[in-house]
């Protein structure tokens, strides 16, 4: 029961109100969405990301908090449904359904474009990982054939031929580089140079960052990228030093400005830097409690973090101003502004 419409000739950052009409029965409900910005040109806009979403009956009222910021763009992380099965599909689609039919999301959605990635818990088992073969184990391509049922995303990575939910987008002068750190992960134990990304993707990497001329570089990952966001796990980029240090490397040598850094997976929401000897300082935002009952405790290493209820990352950009810039705020369910850090263009630019 889904059908894809095409609408032709919208205008560019422009607001929307529809109705939907099936079997000439209108249904009453009126939604409204806003267009994205041409590519390329300065803007001001804002959007959401978080991970760590379980199905919580009392906490699914984070998805009318979230509805009320009246966001063009929400990012799930990862954890966007606890599943735990990768080899039982009808529990797959169910968990999916669970979510979706839920009056909460189904007032969030219609408004608000969502784009989605997964990590462990939508994709296999706790910590789980999938291997450098395309068709190994054999339920990874059964698993992604589901999660391209349920979001409308631009790309599944390479498509039939080399499988996973990676894929990029612009909005407005912002590129939106979003990572799969689970279809072609290596088990990291014993082995500090394993891949997450495996070749393909990360050299699409390289070349989605080589080319990109956007203000901002947006590097979505489903686990957080700084040292000591889950200490002594090899489940985070600490279990792929290498690789993490290979792409941090790759920016700084191609002398690429403005990249900031997301992430989810754990139970909390945080800000770090990541503190670099030859180029700029990275900064990450990481939230992942946005109807979980599990909490993570805060680390020391973080700028900030904010485990009290649960929560969601906000990003508001201007690269309208001289000095381009960008917010990051944590709101709790409750809609209370916990935290709030901005950062400028010039704190990511080579000296």
């Amino acid at each position: 029961n889904t059908a894809v419409l095409e609408l032709l000739q919208l205008l560019p950052q422009t607001s929307y109100d529809y109705r939907v009409v099936i079997d000439g029965i209108v249904h009453l409900e009126v939604h409204m969405f806003t267009t994205a910005p041409e590519k390329g040109e300065s803007s001001i806009f804002s959007l959401g990301f978080g991970g760590g979403a379980g199905a919580t009956p009392k906490y699914e009222y984070m998805w009318d908090t979230i509805r009320s910021h009246q966001l063009p763009l929400f990012f799930l992380l990862g954890d966007n449904v606890y599943i735990d099965h990768p080899q039982r599909p009808l529990t797959q689609q169910f968990c999916y359904y669970r979510r979706q039919s839920r009056p909460e999301f189904r007032r969030f959605t219609p408004g608000t474009a969502v784009y989605a990635i997964w990590d462990d818990h939508d994709f296999t088992f706790n910590d789980g990982k999938g291997s450098p073969q395309v068709d190994a184990p054999a339920w990874k391509e059964d698993v992604w054939r589901v999660f391209k049922n349920q979001w409308a995303n631009p790309a599944y990575g390479g498509g039939e031929n080399q499988p996973g939910c990676w894929f990029t987008f612009s909005y407005g002068d912002v590129d939106f580089i979003m990572l799969d750190c689970r279809y072609y992960r290596e088990q990291p134990k014993g082995n500090p140079g394993a891949s997450m990304l495996g070749p393909a993707q990360k050299q699409w990497l390289l070349d989605e960052l080589k080319k990109s001329s956007a203000t901002f570089k947006v590097i979505a990952s489903s686990v957080p990228w700084a040292e000591g966001t889950k200490p002594g796990s090899l489940d985070t980029w600490d279990g792929h030093p290498q690789e993490r240090e290979e792409l941090f490397s790759f920016i700084e040598k191609s002398k690429i400005e403005g990249v900031v850094l997301l992430s989810a997976d754990r139970h909390r929401s945080d800000a770090w830097k990541i503190s670099r000897p030859n180029g700029y300082d990275f900064y990450e935002f990481e939230s992942s409690k946005i109807s979980n009952i599990h909490t993570h405790n805060i680390m020391p290493g973080s700028l900030f973090g904010y485990n009290k209820k649960c929560s969601f990352g906000r990003l508001d950009f201007d690269t309208t101003a001289n000095d381009p810039r960008v917010s990051y705020r944590v709101f709790s369910i409750d809609n209370e502004e916990i935290h709030r850090l901005t950062i400028y263009k010039s704190d990511l630019s080579l000296k």
